[in-house]
């Protein structure tokens, strides 16, 4: 049967409306870091290129790539940590400046790749699928630890209000924000879905006050 994250692990895709607390154990990820405005056309490449990284491993088993270990599963959506540069934060006054934001991107792989299948889909890439970004991408293993998060319903201009709830439901769990940064998981596809029906998982670290 294939693995359905939407189905098996919706406790950390699919949150409800409302705040919750929740504990977030390691995972493994292909990862890009950079820098701009998302609305601009260069954004798009980053993610790009963390999809076809991820789409070639699920495909592996049609070009008798598939490492040991392998079941079927639907591709993780796409993940992005936020925050604003150094200079940024010297001025911040409350009001963002898209121009201003650093991302950490990264697309979840299943438990059976490890470093050394990852390191050879990414060289794989290089040679089939060239692109000037697969030299920036890293496999890593992250473990988020305790977070607070909360699903997200539309446009994401309108996240701050979600954000307001979630600090406020932190407070009153004697808990505190360790940072500004946050994680937001994209669970629809803005070019395919209008602002008011975007579904975004929002999350951030938490410990006790």
């Amino acid at each position: 049967m294939k693995h359905a994250w939407r189905k098996q692990e919706k406790q950390f895709y699919l949150p409800k409306t409302k705040p919750e607390v929740i504990s977030i154990p390691p995972f493994r990820f292909f990862t890009i870091k950079g820098a701009g405005n998302p609305n601009d056309a260069a954004f798009a490449e980053y993610i790009g290129v963390l999809y076809a990284l991820s789409y070639t491993i699920r495909m592996s088993p049609k070009k008798d790539m598939a490492p040991p270990g392998y079941f079927e599963y639907t591709v993780y959506p796409l993940e992005g940590v936020w925050d604003i540069t150094d200079e940024a934060k010297k001025t911040f006054d409350g009001t963002l400046n898209k121009d201003d934001l650093v991302f950490h991107l990264m697309i979840r792989q299943p438990d059976f790749v490890d470093t050394g299948y990852a390191q050879g889909i990414i060289d794989y890439c290089k040679a089939h699928k060239p692109h000037p970004l697969l030299e920036q991408v890293r496999f890593e293993t992250i473990e988020e630890g305790d977070c607070v998060q909360m699903m997200h319903l539309g446009p994401f201009d309108n996240e701050p209000e979600t954000f307001a709830q979630m600090e406020a439901f932190a407070e009153r769990q004697n808990l505190k924000r360790v940072s500004k940064i946050h994680r937001e998981i994209y669970l629809s596809d803005p070019r395919k879905t209008v602002p008011e029906k975007l579904k975004t998982c929002l999350r951030f670290n938490v410990q006790k006050n």
